[in-house]
């Protein structure tokens, strides 16, 4: 046992404080050792500013850049300025897979993959979540498997790639993703596990979970209901559980980034999109806690 700031730690239990922290019937609840990060995406129309002015005002410990998003978001140097100033950390980068970031970084999305790892070592950044290619990109989805693979091991960095959906119209669904949408028969070391891209696809995350074991490496905290369109809610305003999903994270011991990826465009003002970023911060640590969150 040894002591840290007036805890007593057992060093084989190290995501557990004894004598401290919440209890259930008589024994310690484990909290969670994940780091809870905003992601850049989650102010727009704001720009990439503004997340990284919120995260500091709010306490997140960090963001999770979205590049590609905005012009600045771009810049890694000037991200790396922005970072230092608000004293705000980017352990993770998403890269530019999406499709109206497919020109970021120009046409190559290997290319795109590796300025990500190396603005992942930039920024100080040990996530980088990626898309899998559209199913245009024929050549890019063939090896697509394998080339994470192998940037996994050239960068040392986590290369996450995430669960997608099929794009759903009323005419029925259209595979846009090569080699799937969904990752999980797929061989890749790690997954990162996005709540509202499961509930356009029609799965659950829990289950998600279940199958991915210790594959999953990250997760996009949100919500969805399900709808044809990827919904991005708050997490508990969907059908995804998220409260308990965090339950379950906290009980298999996940160290992952916990990063809260929402649409915030119903707020009027900057005043109540921040209160939006703070109730959520707010109930993501009490439920980590093994605290009741109002569902």
């Amino acid at each position: 046992m040894v002591h840290v700031h007036g805890h007593i730690v057992d060093p084989s239990r190290s995501n557990r404080l004894i004598g401290a922290g919440p209890r259930s019937r008589g024994r310690v609840v484990a909290v969670s050792p994940s780091k809870i990060l905003l992601s850049t995406t989650s102010v727009y129309p704001e720009a990439s500013t503004s997340a990284f002015e919120l995260a500091a005002s709010l306490g997140y410990d960090g963001v999770e850049l979205m590049i590609g998003v905005d012009t600045l978001s771009t810049d890694i140097e000037a991200i790396a300025k922005l970072s230092e100033y608000h004293g705000v950390a980017v352990p993770s980068v998403h890269a530019p897979t999406l499709l109206l970031t497919q020109t970021t970084w120009g046409g190559d999305p290997w290319d795109r993959l590796r300025r990500s790892g190396e603005a992942a070592h930039r920024l100080g950044a040990d996530t980088v979540v990626v898309h899998p290619p559209f199913r245009w990109q024929r050549d890019y989805g063939a090896g697509f498997v394998e080339g994470i693979r192998a940037l996994n091991r050239e960068f040392r960095v986590t290369f996450a790639v995430e669960n997608m959906f099929p794009w759903r119209t009323p005419a029925g669904n259209i595979p846009a993703y090569l080699p799937g949408w969904d990752p999980t028969g797929y061989d890749y070391d790690h997954l990162t596990l996005d709540l509202s891209h499961a509930a356009t696809s029609q799965r659950q995350s829990l289950d998600l979970i279940e199958a991915w074991g210790d594959r999953l490496a990250h997760v996009h905290f949100t919500d969805g209901r399900g709808s044809l369109k990827d919904e991005h809610l708050l997490p508990g305003e969907g059908n995804q559980q998220a409260w308990q999903v965090l339950g379950e994270l906290v009980r298999r011991n996940f160290h992952g980034h916990i990063v809260l990826e929402v649409s915030t465009r119903r707020a009027r003002s900057r005043y109540e999109r921040e209160e939006l970023l703070r109730r959520c911060l707010e109930d993501i640590r009490a439920c980590l806690r093994g605290e009741a969150v109002a569902r």
